[in-house]
């Protein structure tokens, strides 16, 4: 079988050491970028890579583009060659946010590029040190392998996009709901967010011990936004495209799946200051 939303340290644990399983450490702090390499350097899972949200995980930006541009899909397969992923490769990934930063991303990504083999680790680097598994310091060895990328243009829309959707489609704002009603903006430049928009805290997909909530849970908490919209009516947005995709992998690992990313979300948004903003609440949201 393949692993295509959520693994727990146990499941990862009993594969480890097997060639066509590889894991990706995506720890990243937009405090510090430098930070989740630091950690990484100190101690990883056996055998990981180190994936850089800046440097790996996103393109160069532009005075058009958002803070995490989507990278270019034949620079980024061949990083992920050079890692060592190929086709018949298990890809996991973990961060030390419940997978709410770049070990999300990496998984949209992935997906994006047609590798559907591709996992979180449920809880991250915290639950794999709770359950008293190994780490180290020890680089891997790493065999390069051929990743073709066949990248689907349908799975993410772009500004212009967004600003048409229909009124049938709905877009979720992934960001903390200070940030979302604008009363605070720790990041961007204008704070608020795309009229229309609802707010679906990305954190509110986790339980108290930082793991996913169950799968029943989490339809519930889409359901009461869907409405009775298809999944494939929904757009998730955030700051920059990145914590959004927590809220994609938490409907897929629902069983809802089809929705969309908007990866330039609202750091692309306000680069055109033509564009409208909202702040405050929407539709009692």
């Amino acid at each position: 079988m393949i692993y295509k939303t959520l693994i727990d340290s146990a499941t990862l644990n009993s594969h480890l050491g097997q060639e066509n399983w590889i894991v990706i450490d995506c720890r990243f702090s937009l405090a510090d970028p430098e930070a989740g390499r630091r950690a990484y350097e100190q101690s990883h899972l056996p055998n990981a890579r180190y994936a850089h949200l800046n440097e790996d995980l996103s393109g160069p930006i532009t005075p058009t583009t958002g803070r995490h541009p989507l990278p270019d899909p034949a620079r980024l397969a061949h990083r992920l060659g050079e890692w060592g992923i190929s086709s018949a490769t298990q890809v996991v990934a973990y961060d030390d946010m419940g997978g709410m930063l770049a070990a999300a991303r990496l998984w949209w990504l992935l997906r994006w590029l047609g590798h559907p083999a591709v996992a979180v680790l449920d809880g991250g680097f915290s639950a794999w040190q709770k359950a008293g598994l190994s780490v180290t310091a020890d680089l891997p060895l790493v065999r390069p392998a051929l990743f073709e990328a066949r990248p689907d243009e349908q799975l993410w829309l772009t500004t212009a996009q967004v600003a048409a959707l229909p009124p049938t489609d709905l877009l979720l704002d992934a960001r903390g709901a200070a940030r979302y009603r604008g009363e605070e903006e720790p990041i961007d430049p204008i704070a608020g967010h795309i009229p229309g928009a609802i707010n679906l805290p990305t954190e509110e997909n986790l339980a108290a011990d930082g793991r996913f909530r169950s799968a029943s849970e989490l339809r519930a908490r889409f359901a009461a936004v869907l409405n009775g919209r298809s999944p494939t009516q929904i757009v998730h947005q955030c700051g920059s495209g990145v914590t959004a995709c927590h809220n994609l992998l938490a409907m897929e690992a629902a069983g809802l799946n089809g929705a969309r990313l908007y990866p330039g979300s609202w750091s692309e948004w306000i680069r055109d200051t033509g564009r409208p903003i909202s702040t405050g609440t929407e539709n009692g949201q």
